[in-house]
């Protein structure tokens, strides 16, 4: 079993779900956390997910600090990390989890709409990297994990800004593992697929029970370890099944005097399979699952 004693963590988007398994999962293998989720209106401290959480993991015999920063606001990512320096001592580990839904099929959207869901999905990862960078490179050390999903890769309908603004954390990812791979920092995605409050409405019956977020964390739990040696990949997580992301790009084929609908034809007919969509690329999983022939929400993608 991974030891992560001496190790801290932030894990945003902890107060449930995803981010709370998460964070229960590194408390339980030594790891002390910072468990942030936002305050809701009109809620005190101890009514708080991220205070109830903690204080699980104090019942439990960990250490952890609730903290309440909204990462959609631009220095919320230096108070988080902040915290976890001035409560623990030191940061290791950035697990970053938040997400707000989407609610509208792209003609309905405007463009606060976007910036909304940009502004919580990756700005809210942005700040707390950027925040978060210069102490890993200082200390010569860092685990990234970042939370996306199959929509930013494939695209699916009704998902055109959460899809898009995880497409750009994908990209974010890859472009700081680049970066930080020299100071030993690895950055590295899970693209889950999980039963969530996000997800209760969107996995249909039958299925949402063999997605239990417990499926991601023995993943999770290596690409946040000293021992993990990936780095800028994205695995999708779903079912005790883990696949290998990535932006197919095989063989090209000459275009000169040649009708570009052959060559596409060509070019399409190459070794990788790129998915016409997200919701394709989770009809594929559910086959491999044995899954295929129960019927699937259209939106069963959603992390």
């Amino acid at each position: 079993m991974t030891d992560f004693t001496g190790r801290v963590a932030i894990v945003t988007g902890a107060g449930k779900g995803l981010g709370r398994t998460h964070a229960l999962a590194l408390v339980a293998r030594g790891a002390e956390v910072v468990v942030n989720n936002r305050r809701h209106p009109g809620e005190r401290d101890a009514g708080t997910s991220a205070f109830r959480v903690a204080a699980d993991i104090a019942a439990a015999g960990g250490h952890a600090k609730p903290h309440h920063a909204d990462v959609a606001h631009s220095d919320a990512g230096r108070s988080i990390v902040e915290a976890a320096r001035a409560e623990f001592g030191r940061l290791d580990i950035v697990i970053a989890n938040v997400a707000v839904p989407q609610a509208a099929q792209f003609h309905k959207l405007s463009a606060d709409d976007f910036r909304r869901i940009f502004d919580v999905a990756f700005f809210g990862t942005l700040h707390l990297l950027q925040a978060a960078w210069p102490v890993m490179r200082a200390q010569g050390y860092g685990r990234v994990v970042t939370t996306t999903l199959s929509a930013g890769r494939s695209g699916n309908h009704g998902l055109s800004a959460y899809g898009a603004a995880k497409g750009a954390i994908e990209s974010l990812t890859r472009t700081l593992a680049a970066k930080g791979a020299h100071r030993n920092i690895r950055v590295n995605a899970i693209s889950p697929y999980a039963r969530s409050r996000m997800t209760a409405d969107y996995l249909a019956h039958g299925i949402a029970e063999r997605f239990a977020p417990e499926q991601v964390v023995p993943m999770l739990l290596w690409l946040a370890s000293e021992q993990c040696g990936a780095n800028g990949a994205v695995i999708i997580a779903g079912g005790g099944h883990f696949r290998l992301g990535y932006n197919v790009e095989p063989s090209g084929a000459p275009g000169e005097g040649t009708p570009m609908a052959d060559v596409y034809r060509a070019i399409s007919d190459r070794p990788g399979r790129p998915y016409p969509s997200a919701t394709a690329a989770f009809d594929s999983l559910l086959g491999d699952l044995g899954l295929a022939e129960k019927p699937v929400a259209a939106h069963a993608n959603r992390p």
